[in-house]
């Protein structure tokens, strides 16, 4: 896959975007926080690829908070020199309230890493890329 593609495919992600055509959102409006389209409105692609699917996005949602981690701690507690009694709070509260703000993201970038690494999966239905349609190639 080119480096081009991914990094469409990668911006799609970070758009909130069906990584397959880039037309179709993965979430519904913002007051409907967790809530996630079944398929894509553009070309059909199911987002939830079975049962369990998005399990590994909470697994980058926690890569995320980690490397959180590693750099808000050192950097507020050697470099600022707050005491830990002074950051217990704020870094509980940027640990709790991160995964939340970040739970649609982990999984549109869940969703466009299978897209990248699973090229087979995500053409299953037909539809190719290039193809504004996915029905194009049933017509004679």
């Amino acid at each position: 896959m080119s480096r081009g593609r991914v990094s469409t495919i990668v911006g799609r992600a970070w758009r909130l975007r069906c990584p397959r055509c880039g037309d179709g959102r993965l979430f519904h409006e913002a007051r409907r926080w967790f809530s996630m389209h079944e398929c894509c409105d553009g070309c059909g692609l199911k987002y939830e690829r079975a049962r369990g699917y998005f399990l590994g996005s909470a697994y980058i949602n926690y890569a995320w908070t980690g490397l959180l981690l590693l750099l808000l701690y050192p950097a507020l507690h050697f470099g600022m020199e707050f005491s830990n009694r002074q950051l217990l709070f704020p870094l509980v509260a940027v640990f709790v309230g991160g995964p939340v703000l970040m739970f649609r993201h982990a999984r549109s970038v869940w969703l466009a890493m299978d897209c990248i690494f699973d090229r087979a999966g995500f053409a299953e239905d037909g539809w190719e890329e290039g193809h504004a349609d996915p029905d194009s190639h049933h017509q004679p």
